[in-house]
């Protein structure tokens, strides 16, 4: 699957991404779990479950631009969101705090 995503950190602020090509279902997952855990993230609900959206918010908000300037880790976390989610697009809005498929 390919597909487009955009990650934006403020009005002015945002990054984008073609990926010609995702991972599957499950190596995109285990890749954003790597990453859940070694960001540190935090689950966002009081309950604990983490669903996707939830997931790539708190990893693209741990990470913040610093880590998307590292092109090669941007791309792969564009290929994982894609490919986790199997939409062809994705706005990952951190000042919103919203995922848009």
């Amino acid at each position: 699957m390919q597909g487009d995503v955009m990650v934006s950190f403020g009005p002015e602020d945002s990054r984008q991404w073609h990926v010609p090509a995702a991972p599957d279902s499950q190596e995109a997952r285990a890749w954003l779990d790597a990453q859940y855990l070694a960001l540190e993230c935090e689950p966002l609900r009081a309950s604990g479950k983490v669903l996707t959206a939830d997931k790539l918010l708190a990893i693209a908000d741990a990470a913040g631009r610093e880590r998307f300037e590292d092109t090669e880790w941007g791309a792969r976390f564009a290929a994982c969101a894609i490919g986790s989610t199997q939409r062809p697009m994705l706005r990952i809005d951190l000042s919103q705090r919203t995922v848009n498929f």
